[in-house]
């Protein structure tokens, strides 16, 4: 029992000097790798960058410590990031406090999701995830994570739109109108410095080298350059107007929406009060929704002109009192000097300050990163956030979950070690769980890490705590270290590590073991990459395909004759072209008889009577029969009377101990008769091959000699 609570008591007792200096360096290793990873998940997640550091931080001990595996990795993952920015995206503005919030109780979701499972012993449900849909959403999700990555590999702004893939192509128009080539440029040698590394020796800290070497060069040559004008220093009456009609427009917006927050509870009161027919409520709904329209219309507006102000290119002039002065690039002046860089102003969604305008001359950089440890809080919980959130929460937690017992499974096979799934969800659970308090969104196994963590020689769990140890010294005293890390190496970071997640392989694979395997793993993948950012329902769709393709095969389950092979065992005398007895049919139905098919066997051998003119025995091999329910039962004895009504013997062969516990308790037993029921094939065709074969013409028996189709 102690054991099963508090896992770790198997491993910590390996611990000794020897091992203790192995995981420190293993965790130390994957720290490198970790933190500078975190912090890109965090924004693909569309959280501030710190906040991949605090789930950093308490998850991987907690995994480790209540987990069945002592070398998984746990911490941010691309996939369960991504998914995390999908369902929150419709929700709030990505890095608002609402969206933190909302990040947070997804964790706390996803692991209390987690640790049911894990503790009613449910871990199997994971296989409703066949592998070709897993495959085929995670090809998508890999393509969908990197292409959301080029706005910063290109340091272009633009607004997100319905489709992701109607986003990337807008990032591509305005890559074409601007692209920031030092930005490119840090982005591709982070890439390099990476790969390269990587292909010498995956020890190697490669991630923590490229952010090293990327960050130096920003802070020496002054990559970032940001600084405020006000609105009189752009010299351009249209781009002002256009300033002050965003600024206008979301304003307004934010004031409809103020009032619009205070009108939901007066109709709330007046349903509850005076019913939703009342004259009360449909006033009050009435405005409502013209409020709802007009702050759409608002919105709309908004986005048209920030796209404008975006695209906008200025270039910088000393004037003569020293301030600079920005024209539009292709209005300057002929007898103007320019100062040589390309400006833009930096647009949000919320209001431009007119006396403080935020010019853009250079990259984008991390910024700054608050020191010190997250302070241990109870997520806020709202009951209806919390039941929107509850579906996506369990996607979630399936493929976070897959993901991570996948990498234990590998690992523990070159270990040796005993791996316990329901005891992983319990780990992954509380890690997610616990995590949330300190202020962590949603986490799981990492591939890369777990073989970084493997490979550096982990003994035992306690490589994870080290890495932990290792985060929260980092938060202490080095943060300010991370200012002038460039947003493109974090975008180039998580493109090196979607690669691992490409596996175009995996469809061929999915074919060749089935074709409706590759079929759904194909339509999976198109059908996450259509529907994107809105991911649940890619998945849903591969889900559903593969329910559906196991609901058929169960109502339809093969039944095939059989007839003796060359070998002398008997084989489907279709799919290897053999001859079948004209007196004797051997029908095998592979699969449980049930309520859902046991009409399906009736057919089958309504079809064998109706077309074998000199039928003269049936014998049903119950060798695949693995279980019978009441209809399976009522169906089986329905057939022994028709059969015989209409003449014919029948016999069975082959049933195990459940299926004939079954008979004998319904009394079908008695009904087919002991001499009628046999162990074996091959005892019960010597045994009936001569009742019916009495005053026949068949020259060569297909069930004593092998005789093929010509």
């Amino acid at each position: 029992m102690i054991r099963r609570i508090l896992p770790f008591v198997d491993w910590i007792k390996d611990v000794n000097l020897m091992t203790l200096r192995v995981d420190f360096l293993a965790g130390l290793t994957v720290a490198l790798i970790l933190i500078p990873q975190s912090m890109a998940y965090a924004q693909l997640a569309g959280m501030p960058v710190h906040y991949g550091l605090y789930a950093s931080l308490l998850p991987p001990l907690l995994a480790a410590l209540f987990g069945s595996s002592r070398q998984l990795a746990t911490g941010p993952v691309a996939i369960v990031s991504l998914m995390t920015s999908a369902a929150l995206g419709p929700m709030a503005t990505a890095g608002s406090d609402a969206f933190i919030g909302y990040a947070i109780l997804l964790a706390l979701i996803v692991g209390l999701f987690q640790l049911s499972l894990g503790v009613l012993r449910l871990g199997l449900v994971v296989n409703f995830l066949s592998h070709p849909v897993v495959n085929g959403f995670t090809n998508a999700g890999a393509i969908i994570i990197a292409t959301s990555q080029l706005s910063k590999m290109f340091n272009v702004s633009v607004d997100s739109a319905e489709h992701h893939y109607e986003t990337v192509y807008k990032v591509i128009l305005a890559a074409l109108n601007y692209t920031h080539w030092p930005t490119l440029g840090l982005g591709v040698l982070a890439f390099v410095i990476m790969y390269g590394l990587r292909r010498i020796d995956k020890r190697i800290p490669y991630v923590l080298a490229a952010v090293v070497v990327t960050t130096i060069i920003s802070w020496a040559t002054g990559y970032e350059r940001n600084v405020k004008a006000p609105v009189s220093a752009i010299v351009s009456g249209d781009v002002q107007r256009l300033i002050h009609d965003f600024n206008a427009a979301v304003n307004e917006n934010n004031r409809l929406a103020a009032e619009r927050t205070n009108l939901t509870p007066r109709i709330t009161e007046a349903e509850e009060t005076h019913g939703v027919h009342s004259p009360e409520f449909l006033n009050l709904q009435h405005e409502a929704n013209l409020m709802t329209a007009r702050m759409d219309q608002l919105k709309e507006e908004a986005s048209t002109i920030r796209e404008k102000l975006r695209a906008c290119l200025f270039t910088g002039v000393e004037g003569p009192d020293g301030n600079r002065v920005y024209y539009l690039k292709k209005d300057l002046p002929a007898d103007m000097k320019s100062d040589g860089r390309i400006w833009r102003i930096k647009v949000g969604n919320k209001p431009l300050d007119e006396n403080a305008l935020s010019m853009m001359g250079g990259g984008s950089v991390v910024g700054s990163i608050p020191a010190g440890l997250p302070a241990l809080t109870v997520p806020k919980v709202d009951i209806k956030i919390a039941l929107h959130l509850l579906p996506i929460a369990a996607i979630i937690s399936l493929l976070g979950f897959m993901e991570a017992i996948s990498i234990a499974k590998a690992m523990a096979a070159k270990t040796g070690q005993r791996l316990d799934p329901n005891q992983e969800l319990i780990g992954q659970g509380i890690a997610n769980i616990l995590g949330a308090f300190g202020k962590s969104f949603p986490v799981s196994g990492s591939f890369s890490r777990s073989a970084v963590n493997i490979q550096a020689g982990a003994v035992t769990g306690l490589s994870s705590v080290f890495t932990s140890i290792t985060v929260g010294v980092v938060l202490l005293f080095f943060t300010p270290l991370l200012y002038h890390l460039p947003q493109s190496v974090l975008a180039a970071v998580i493109m090196m590590a979607v690669m691992g997640l490409i596996n175009v392989s995996g469809f061929i694979h999915a074919w060749k073991a089935q074709w409706y395997d590759g079929v759904f793993s194909v339509i999976t993948f198109v059908a996450t990459l259509i529907t994107a950012p809105h991911l649940d329902k890619g998945i849903i769709i591969g889900v559903l395909l593969s329910l559906g393709m196991f609901l058929y095969k169960s109502m339809r389950p093969k039944v095939t004759t059989l007839s003796m092979y060359p070998d002398r065992s008997f084989r489907s005398a279709k799919d290897f072209g053999l001859k079948e007895c004209k007196h004797i049919a051997m029908i095998r139905f592979d699969g449980p008889l049930f309520y859902a098919n046991a009409g399906y066997l009736e057919d089958q051998i309504s079809d064998l009577m109706l077309n074998k003119e000199d039928l003269r025995h049936i014998l049903i091999v119950s060798n695949g029969i693995n279980d019978l329910d009441a209809s399976g039962e009522e169906m089986l004895s329905l057939i022994v009377d028709r059969v015989r009504s209409a003449g014919y013997d029948i016999s069975f062969s082959g049933i195990n101990e459940k299926v004939l516990a079954v008979m004998r308790r319904t009394h079908l037993y008695e009904k087919i008769r002991e001499e009628n029921i046999f162990p074996t094939m091959v005892q019960a065709v010597e045994v009936i091959h001569g009742r019916a074969h009495t005053q026949c013409h068949e020259e060569e028996c297909p069930l004593m000699s092998v005789c093929f189709l010509k």
